[in-house]
């Protein structure tokens, strides 16, 4: 149950109210949004909310249980701080939400109704749907560790301890050509690295139009000294001859690939002497690991 303001509980008494929805949004990059279905800006708690966005908010839905309860924003695509590629691009991921009920004629009589964090978003050519979770989604996220046997650290993190910033782990090269929208090639600057030792890695756009974003590497081949890389997902702006980048080594994960080209097995985060499903599957046999011995740590790589 929510309190209201002595004055803000008096308006709604009065029956014919002056009410207006309010969004305040804060993206991970630290930028600040105010939006409001509102005919003109209101300005409150420090934060402009910009008017005629085209926002429609759904029903605000609370349950009494620990479900997630969401409600729906719809917005065109017409505000010069939301775009469509700014939303495809992933900086309005889990931005922070405050959902306000404001009285436009006297700020002061407002109320916060919901704090959560963007989740889904659907977008078409003009508009969009957000949808907005309460906190109670975060009870859903992992917590703690999974016993698996490939390793659950990112490398170069505080678990990981691979030092990345060295030569022998990076490079800093251009774009030479472009192979459609997620393939390019390097034809100086990478030359002595083998083939694979970028798969899994990371590259970070220093220059072009797509400076200050990263991308994961998801395969690296190198012949007749030119490199040819291939990212996961086409970036949102094109990939242009030129664009500067640095790229990070990858890892896959294994045991194997933490021992041999990191020298890092003593901080391998997984657990490769787990059985997989495959051995339940196996039968007995006398010239492999199923010999009907006691079972022995398997063998890595």
């Amino acid at each position: 149950m929510k309190t209201l303001p002595a004055g803000f509980q008096a308006h709604l008494d009065e029956g014919t109210t002056t009410l207006a929805w309010c969004w305040r949004l804060q993206r991970r990059d630290g930028a600040v949004f105010g939006f409001t279905d509102h005919d003109r800006p209101l300005t409150f708690a420090g934060t402009s909310f910009e008017p005629e966005t085209g926002f429609a908010a759904s029903e605000i839905r609370s349950l009494g249980d620990l479900s997630v309860d969401a409600q729906d924003v719809q917005g065109a695509l017409r505000s010069d701080r939301i775009t469509e590629t700014d939303i495809a691009d992933g900086l309005w991921d889990n931005a922070t939400v405050e959902v306000w009920l404001v009285n436009w004629q006297a700020f002061s009589q407002r109320v916060l109704m919901r704090r959560g964090s963007i989740g889904e978003i659907r977008r078409g050519r003009h508009a969009f749907t957000a949808e907005v979770r309460a906190l109670a989604h975060l009870l859903n996220q992992p917590v703690g560790r999974t016993f698996q046997y490939f390793c659950d650290a990112t490398l170069g993190d505080a678990r990981c301890g691979v030092n990345l910033s060295g030569p022998l782990y990076r490079g800093m090269v251009s774009v030479t050509a472009t192979i459609g929208d997620r393939r390019f090639t390097v034809a100086t600057g990478l030359g002595a690295f083998a083939s694979g030792w970028f798969d899994f890695g990371v590259v970070e756009w220093t220059s072009g139009a797509n400076a200050g974003r990263r991308a994961e590497v998801a395969s690296h081949t190198l012949a007749s000294g030119t490199a040819t890389i291939t990212l996961m997902e086409a970036p949102v702006r094109p990939i242009a001859p030129g664009d500067a980048f640095v790229i990070t080594a990858g890892c896959d994960k294994r045991h194997a690939t933490c021992r041999d080209r990191f020298g890092n097995a003593i901080n391998f985060r997984g657990f490769p002497s787990i059985p997989g499903d495959d051995l339940v599957t196996r039968y007995p046999n006398e010239t492999d690991a199923n010999s009907g011995a006691p079972l022995r740590p398997l063998a890595d790589g």
